[in-house]
């Protein structure tokens, strides 16, 4: 708690108190979800096509953010391995997970592979497309450095739990898992993933200290810098094809379960591990953010619960807009 006082005092001589904090996340609030919103009325009103989101999202994903993420982690500077951090932000995903897929299957009724379709879109957080303007406005490039640690790892711990219970529900007719199939199935995944090969490609560059040429900065620069805004309209004009169909409650539970009840999981655990005022903002902002495409993905995979996905990332990146700033105002009360 002094660390958080001292921090206080240091945004204060600088400028950066609490008003003018709480002004710069209700402006990047407003640009995020913003650009999602003209996005969505873009597809809704008919001036775009929805094939148009699909090819923006491939070019961001596939494109725009790998190169911010190599830019990102060849510049960065870090400083030991956080298990903290990390063991803060995946101790709120197995909550959220559990949660999730325990009231998919017990409280609503529905079959296992529901379940994990309801354990993915309580806990799968949207960190690149949501996660990184939003760092990037509020907590500035030590912030997003942070973050950077968590997508490194998220996306691999994420994919391969999806997959292994994806193995456990969806086999039809028990046959027998066979695990080095899965594994070489789980690594191809792995290093098909554009985010991955940005990854891996920035801390190769980062290990081996390599220069970057000047005309190759600019390239990587100017991409990086349209990833996020184009990434958000990519996003909204997506939610026109996810639209808002049945499966109500079990959308706004899950919805619920991922905005509040995984976050405060997060901030409990940070709390008690004493983080630094950055990291646990870090560690508590990014389980907010709705799921992505991850799980209608899923859903799709299973064949059930496609609707339920749908509904729930559209409330849940509506719901996202609101809650924002109250997480936001906590986190500020308890670490300054």
């Amino acid at each position: 708690m002094r660390s958080a006082k001292k921090l206080w005092h240091v945004a204060h001589a600088s400028g950066l108190a609490y008003h003018g904090t709480m002004s710069a996340v209700t402006e990047t609030t407003l640009y995020i979800f913003g650009l999602i919103a003209l996005g969505y009325v873009s597809g809704v009103t008919g001036y775009l096509k929805t094939e148009v989101g699909d090819g923006l999202s491939a070019f961001a994903v596939r494109v725009a953010l790998p190169l911010l993420l190599f830019s990102t982690l060849t510049q960065a500077d870090f400083a030991g391995t956080p298990w903290k951090l990390w063991l803060t932000y995946f101790s709120a995903v197995i909550v959220a997970w559990t949660v999730g897929h325990l009231i998919t299957t017990r409280v609503f009724g529905r079959d296992s592979q529901a379940g994990v379709v309801g354990g993915v879109s309580s806990a799968f957080s949207n960190l690149v497309l949501l996660g990184t303007p939003f760092m990037l406005g509020v907590f500035g490039q030590p912030g997003f450095e942070l973050l950077s640690l968590l997508i490194a790892i998220h996306l691999p711990i994420m994919l391969m739990a999806s997959m292994v219970l994806f193995e456990i529900y969806g086999r039809k007719g028990g046959g027998q898992f066979e695990l080095l199939p899965f594994l070489r199935f789980f690594l191809l995944q792995l290093i098909r993933n554009p985010l991955v090969v940005g990854i891996l490609c920035g801390l190769a560059w980062r290990l081996f200290a390599l220069p970057l040429p000047s005309l190759a900065a600019r390239f990587v620069d100017t991409l990086a810098g349209i990833a996020a805004p184009l990434a958000l309209f990519a996003l909204g004009l997506g939610l026109k094809k996810f639209g808002i169909s049945g499966n109500v409650r079990p959308a706004l539970v899950l919805s619920t379960i991922k905005l509040m009840l995984m976050p405060a999981a997060a901030l409990a655990v940070a709390w008690l591990l004493d983080l630094p005022p950055l990291t646990a903002q870090v560690a508590v902002v990014p389980p907010r953010p709705p799921p992505g495409g991850k799980s209608p993905l899923i859903a799709g995979q299973f064949k059930t619960g496609q609707a339920l996905a749908a509904h729930q990332k559209t409330n849940a990146t509506a719901g996202a807009a609101i809650t924002t700033s109250f997480w936001v105002m906590i986190l500020h009360y308890l670490y300054g």
